[in-house]
């Protein structure tokens, strides 16, 4: 990892890390869906070892809805930015997070 990325990567966890401790940070699939199908989404997150049928299914519900969707990290490494054992699927519901980590994920 170059030190750019390796920056790049600090900051798409701080935006994590600030969107959970605002309360806008959906975790779990369950949870996931339901910001999804109530418009409350701006961004979707899936771990990149997410199983295939995972992976499938929010690519497919993010298409759907016309929102972005992240594959990053793994499922340790980002349960770990949120304080959690693992997470495999997040959704941001604050719009300007939601910019700001969509910002760094395509440079």
């Amino acid at each position: 990892m170059t030190e750019e990325n390796s920056g790049i990567q600090k900051r798409f966890k701080g935006l994590i890390s600030l969107a959970m401790k605002a309360g806008r940070l959906e975790i779990g699939e369950g949870r996931v869906q339901d910001a999804i199908r109530g418009g409350k989404a701006y961004l979707i997150i899936v771990s990149e070892d997410a199983s295939d049928n995972t992976k499938k299914k929010f690519k497919d519900m993010a298409a759907f809805r016309k929102l972005p969707i992240i594959l990053t990290s793994n499922r340790d490494e980002l349960g770990r930015t949120v304080g959690r054992n693992f997470a495999v699927t997040m959704a941001v519901t604050d719009k300007g997070l939601a910019e700001g980590l969509k910002k760094l994920t395509d440079k």
